[in-house]
């Protein structure tokens, strides 16, 4: 099941405040990008983030899934807690790369 774009843009309503935010539709799903880094993936009209070493310890009671076939283990935010997004986002948007354009 895909996700709604509604639940999408509330997403994006949910972490406004973090960055530059913009989606993409990817495979069905969606990507939300914060200052143009892809951040968090929705599927299934859940919200997942890649498990980073820095996020052990904010998320360590958090649900975990796998978004999609053949994917790894992901955290599951719950994006209506809004201050937990912040400081999701916060701890790793430094550490992920802007993706380079293919030549």
């Amino acid at each position: 099941m895909a996700s709604d774009i509604e639940f999408v843009q509330y997403v994006c309503e949910q972490v406004n405040e973090t960055g530059r935010i913009r989606y993409r539709k990817m495979f069905g799903e969606y990507m939300v990008y914060v200052n143009d880094k892809p951040l968090l993936l929705v599927c299934n009209n859940s919200v997942y983030v890649k498990k980073h070493e820095c996020l052990v310890g904010l998320l360590k009671e958090s649900e975990k899934g796998i978004p999609y076939k053949g994917a790894k283990e992901h955290y599951i935010l719950d994006i209506d807690d809004k201050e937990i997004c912040s400081d999701v986002i916060n701890l790793i948007e430094p550490l992920v790369p802007v993706p380079q354009a293919k030549k």
